[in-house]
């Protein structure tokens, strides 16, 4: 009987065995090919390490060839090779020295633990000068981000124009993209760098392995986020009806409804009078009470009698000749001639006896 939690878990410094010819005695039925354009910048470079570029494919049993007139390098199987993936890792190194990979590092594609990935990252930012500033911050002050990243993650990095080129184990370029990613959406890399500095001590402990870490990781917050502001007048839209608005009444349908359509003229300006005369006197009045407040007396608080304090109080006599004995016993100032003396000579007795 063998535990279930143990057939799952793969043993540590375990290794696929490698593809050799025995696997595949018959090789490929038909003929594959890559090809992959490169900038002109990098011709000089590619001129000089193309016979080490054929050499390591040659190994593998793949043909490389450089076309400068183009501006392209193109890979193909031949009739000796055997492994079925020699040409697409074949491809991925083409890829790689095209994104100015040096040639040290793009040839460890062809091992079989390693691995590559090419993120995209011009079309992740819209305006410019913020891609440029979010590309920097992924490699920090003199490399020094890029360089803590490519040591939690065991891979190669390289920033170079609109992508970013990761060559190292599957699992480190999972973090890799995270990273790369969430730099792009404004996220710093040093959270996640945080967070992988955590995943690493925590992977040393072999308790921990088969439990969740959500616990350890520590979990971010956007603190500056700035509402946003909210305009001073407000267009409510109204509700649609399909029916006009009711029309407004007219100076002569006021008058109507009134009354005062059908009075005189000279009934109308007495109206008219008797109206600003009562408002007059409105306002007089108001001003009248203004003017009389400075006139009204504040109120008083009302005086609280004091409570006479009681005279009679019980004097203890005796208590107070006692503290006249006791102070007249107390000797005040240094002590006489003759007392000192005294009390020399029975110090000297009292030493002589001893």
């Amino acid at each position: 009987t063998v535990d279930e939690s143990e057939l799952l878990t793969v043993p540590d410094g375990w290794k696929e065995p490698a593809f050799t010819r025995e696997d595949n005695p018959r090789g490929l039925l038909e003929e594959s090919s890559f090809a992959t354009l490169f900038p002109k910048y990098r011709e000089a470079y590619l001129k000089e390490c193309w016979p080490l570029v054929q050499k390591a494919l040659s190994e593998h049993f793949v043909n490389a060839t450089l076309d400068l007139i183009e501006g392209s390098m193109t890979v193909t199987t031949t009739k000796k090779t055997f492994d079925p993936y020699a040409i697409i890792r074949a491809r991925d190194l083409i890829k790689l020295l095209a994104r100015s990979v040096p040639f040290e590092q793009a040839v460890r594609i062809l091992q079989d633990d390693v691995a590559c990935d090419i993120i995209k990252i011009g079309s992740l930012v819209r305006k410019r000068e913020s891609f440029i500033k979010r590309r920097g911050r992924l490699l920090g002050p003199k490399g020094s981000t890029l360089k803590a990243l490519e040591l939690l993650t065991n891979c190669y990095i390289m920033v170079q124009g609109n992508t970013v080129s990761a060559l190292g184990p599957f699992s480190g370029l999972k973090e890799v993209r995270k990273v790369v990613l969430d730099t792009m959406k404004n996220i710093h890399p040093i959270y996640n760098i945080k967070t992988l500095m955590i995943k690493r001590e925590l992977a040393k402990d072999p308790e921990l392995r088969s439990q969740n870490w959500e616990r350890f990781l520590p979990k971010f917050k956007r603190k500056n986020l700035k509402k946003r502001k909210e305009p001073k007048k407000k267009n409510i839209k109204k509700e649609y009806t399909p029916f006009p608005p009711p029309q407004p009444e007219s100076q002569i349908d006021k008058e109507l409804a009134s009354g005062e359509y059908f009075l005189k003229e000279s009934q109308r300006k007495r109206k008219r009078l008797e109206e600003i005369k009562a408002k007059q006197a409105d306002a007089i009045k108001k001003r009248q009470e203004e003017r009389n407040k400075a006139f009204i007396p504040p109120k008083e608080k009302p005086v609280v009698k004091a409570k006479k304090a009681s005279t009679e109080k019980k004097i203890d006599i005796e208590a107070i000749k006692e503290k006249v004995k006791n102070a007249k016993k107390k000797k005040l100032g240094a002590l006489p001639v003759e007392e000192v003396k005294l009390k020399i000579a029975a110090d000297e007795k009292k030493k002589k006896k001893k």
